[in-house]
């Protein structure tokens, strides 16, 4: 039994931090849309795919065994309280949009705002379901 609250903690801890990662990352896109008409602004976004393969690394360690490691990034690091934090990176893919073609730059953010909504969404439901009682009769 002692197994499966460590489970759900470890579950439930890796949902609040993609949502916090979320929460960030939208920040950090809208700056990129409310900044449209500043030519000297600098696109930036968050190490998707770095902080992805951080959480397959601890899902990967909490099924080998049985415990739940957050490692350091480049850009991401973890503090003893359950803390963390994330280093924005330059975009490069966004500021050459920004510096070519306006329309698709404000595209390319509307969609990351769209697809991170949509993982910031399905984190919280799932946090929120496991916060349920479980009913055994459906």
């Amino acid at each position: 039994m002692e197994q499966q609250l460590l489970i759900t903690d470890n579950v439930a801890e890796l949902l609040v931090k993609i949502i916090e990662f979320t929460n960030t990352r939208q920040k950090i896109l809208t700056e990129n849309l409310n900044n449209i008409h500043n030519s000297d602004f600098v696109p930036k976004d968050l190490a998707v795919d770095e902080f992805s393969e951080l959480l397959h690394g601890a899902i990967d360690e909490h099924i080998t065994n049985s415990r739940l490691l957050l490692c350091d990034t480049e850009n991401i690091k973890f503090g003893f309280d359950g803390s963390f934090s994330v280093q924005p990176v330059v975009d490069e893919d966004a500021l050459e949009s920004f510096r070519t073609n306006k329309d698709q730059y404000i595209e390319m953010q509307v969609n990351k705002l769209l697809e991170n909504a949509l993982n910031q969404r399905l984190a919280a439901e799932l946090l929120k379901q496991k916060q349920q009682p479980l009913s055994i009769y459906g």
